[in-house]
């Protein structure tokens, strides 16, 4: 099957092996002439990006790159990127890498021509509405991992390094220009970030499918999304160099981040306070969180899953979709409590408040009290 497309949902995406070269045509089309290449600490040194900067280079656009970025990256990695944006005459933003590049390269797109701090943009209400829109700089998304589909998102996530709270910042024009899926960028991933990134994709289709709201196309993607992950992840955990398996788990991130529009839930309100307090791997600490949620969310889900079980590759309906994720984890070397990945229950009574702030709380389909996400919390760690 040839694995490739140009696609225009929910944006221009180049999506195919070998594709990255098509770089310099994609800052074109968003009309950048001098980008900002901005990704995470991990990635600053390795291949793929020293590749990616000569495909720049040679085309004449520059050298640029910014990488002080943390794994939860938070304000300060913001203004050090604006700074480095600002100062480098910049006019546009390569947002390169996993969640945490994507998420900060496209806030410092974002933020290069706002002159209010990034916390009046939070996701709550029409906060978005405060922004200049017409200063916020042209985005290409390259994404490096398969699991937030940040690259086909309109907000990032970024921690509070004084409070640890993760703030969600939402503006409709933070959806890039322009995005270039390139499978072949995610085949030197290590096992435990694929499992990791492909779990958080696994963890957006699953919340999406399970959200109580109308949306019909964000379940038909999140239903195709799950399949996808539940029938390639295995195969690119596997063999990383499997570019097939590599490609169909870049497009189950991508539909993830596209399905969960819908809503997303109690996995997600649980893992943002862990990820920000513990500095945790975000789609591992869903992982561990699924079964439980899954547990709490059954009397209202129960009746969707046993008829898309089957569907997905899973039989037994919901039931056996339960059983299926906890096998599915444990496939993947995924610890079986948070208390493995350093949350400490000592915590919980700081963490429940936090969750229950969390934008995501509104798309569970169980309504989210003090006493279930205690009880939720003490399941997990």
């Amino acid at each position: 099957m040839n694995l490739t497309g140009n696609w225009s949902y929910p944006t221009a995406v180049k999506f195919g092996a070998g594709r990255i070269a098509e770089l310099p045509g994609a800052c074109a089309q968003a009309g950048i002439t001098r980008p900002l290449l901005v990704t995470d600490k991990g990635l600053a040194d390795l291949p793929i990006t020293d590749q990616t900067l000569d495909i720049l280079e040679t085309a004449g656009l520059g050298r640029a790159l910014f990488a002080d970025v943390d794994p939860n990256p938070n304000e300060k990695n913001l203004e050090a990127g604006v700074a480095a944006y600002r100062d480098g005459g910049h006019d546009g933003v390569i947002a390169f890498g996993g969640g945490s590049g994507l998420d900060l390269g496209k806030m410092v797109a974002f933020m290069a021509g706002q002159t209010r701090p990034v916390w009046d943009f939070e996701d709550i209400g029409d906060w978005w509405s405060r922004a200049d829109a017409d200063a916020i700089a042209p985005i290409v998304a390259v994404p490096t991992t398969a699991g937030t589909g940040s690259e086909v998102g309109r907000a990032s996530v970024i921690t509070n390094s004084e409070t640890h709270v993760k703030k969600i910042i939402f503006h409709p024009k933070v959806l890039p220009s322009v995005v270039i899926c390139d499978p072949e960028l995610t085949v030197g991933m290590p096992k435990f970030i694929t499992a990791g990134t492909g779990l958080d994709a696994f963890a957006h289709c699953v919340e999406a499918f399970s959200s109580p709201f109308y949306h019909p196309m964000s379940q038909g993607i999140a239903l195709e999304g799950m399949r996808l992950v539940v029938e390639y992840l295995p195969r690119a955990y596997a063999d990383g160099s499997d570019l097939e398996a590599r490609a169909q788990m870049m497009s189950a991130a991508a539909m993830g981040a596209t399905a969960f529009q819908k809503g997303l839930g109690a996995i997600h309100a649980l893992s943002h306070p862990i990820g920000a307090v513990f500095n945790t791997h975000h789609g591992t600490t869903n992982a561990v969180c699924m079964p439980a949620v899954l547990e709490l969310n059954a009397p209202k889900i129960a009746d969707r899953f046993d008829r898309a079980a089957s569907y997905i590759g899973v039989d037994g309906g919901f039931d056996g979709f339960r059983r299926f994720v906890q096998d599915f984890n444990d496939s993947f070397a995924i610890p079986a409590k948070l208390s493995e990945m350093g949350a400490t229950a000592d915590r919980i009574d700081e963490l429940v408040p936090m969750a229950l702030a969390d934008p995501s709380c509104g798309g569970n389909p169980v309504e989210l009290t003090e006493a279930n996400v205690k009880a939720l919390f003490e399941a997990v760690i």
